[in-house]
């Protein structure tokens, strides 16, 4: 009611209107409800207390109607949550999560932030599109990987599935140096439960039979990192210390295989494909 044309749902909103999982509108702390943006190209309502109000020109050809709401088309919404986020790390997540459902890739993403270049916070979305990617699986992957490659150097595969010598799927961890077989797992609260948990060692078990070193990041090490840090360290010291020829794994796919690690991947599957090949992310 408050949405007096041409006015728009924008940000994380827009993007949760239209299907997008990991945009659940809270803050940082996971119980404060974040504000909804709403893009006006002026004043055309009062400030509201759930609302975020901005007034910047734009396309109305990019506004589209979904379920009865005027929202932002994803790439737009995307852009915008983006540039407002608060720092470059949250605008890596929220770029990625964008991807998660496939509502926008990030070359629309990139395209829609080289035609808009004098837009605020651009700049925060031009280097967030660079560092981000279309297969990460939950917001704390996202973080994870940009933790890893900081330390490291180098920058870890997301979700690949990994395969014994005779093509059968052993697991797909979320992070994986190809050249090292260093894997990463991040492990949240339902990974404590206990078949889960259960469910997990069988597959750390299996990843270290073939010669893939798994280490695992917990909430906890993510405001005092120095202990997965060395776990990280170690388990790049442990590879090296063992010969390649060693190897009992490869990344390269079976003929049966479909790769889905990219959103024009995963939009080109048909309906039965989807559900067979994506329902391991929700695992």
């Amino acid at each position: 009611m408050l949405l007096v044309p041409p006015s728009s749902v924008t940000g994380w909103g827009a993007l949760a209107w239209q299907g997008a999982r990991w945009f659940a509108g809270l803050e940082g702390d996971g119980s404060t409800p974040r504000p909804v943006d709403v893009a006006q190209p002026r004043r055309l309502i009062r400030p509201q207390p759930l609302l975020s109000l901005c007034e910047e020109r734009f396309d109305y050809r990019e506004v589209v109607v979904v379920d009865g709401l005027r929202v932002a088309a994803p790439a737009r919404a995307a852009c915008f949550a983006m540039r407002y986020a608060g720092n470059l790390r949250e605008a890596v997540i929220a770029a990625s999560m964008a991807t998660y459902d496939d509502l926008a890739s990030l070359d629309e993403i990139a395209d829609w932030a080289v035609r808009h270049p004098s837009y605020t916070g651009i700049e925060q979305c031009r280097q967030a599109v660079v560092l981000a990617g279309e297969n990460f699986w939950s917001p704390q992957e996202v973080g994870m990987l940009l933790d890893w490659t900081e330390l490291t150097g180098s920058r870890p595969l997301t979700n690949r599935p990994v395969f014994d010598l005779g093509g059968s799927h052993i697991g797909t961890p979320d992070l994986i140096d190809p050249r090292t077989g260093v894997c990463g797992e991040y492990d949240g609260l339902l990974h404590m439960a206990g078949t889960r948990r259960a469910k997990d060692l069988k597959r750390e078990a299996a990843f270290r039979r073939v010669g893939l070193y798994p280490v695992t990041m917990v909430a906890a090490d993510r405001r005092a990192q120095a202990a997965w840090q060395q776990r990280l360290r170690d388990a790049y010291a442990e590879a090296r210390r063992t010969p390649s020829t060693e190897r009992r794994w490869t990344l390269e796919l079976p003929q049966w295989w479909i790769p889905t690690w990219t959103v024009e991947q995963r939009r080109a599957l048909s309906d039965q494909d989807r559900d067979r090949w994506l329902r391991r992310r929700l695992a």
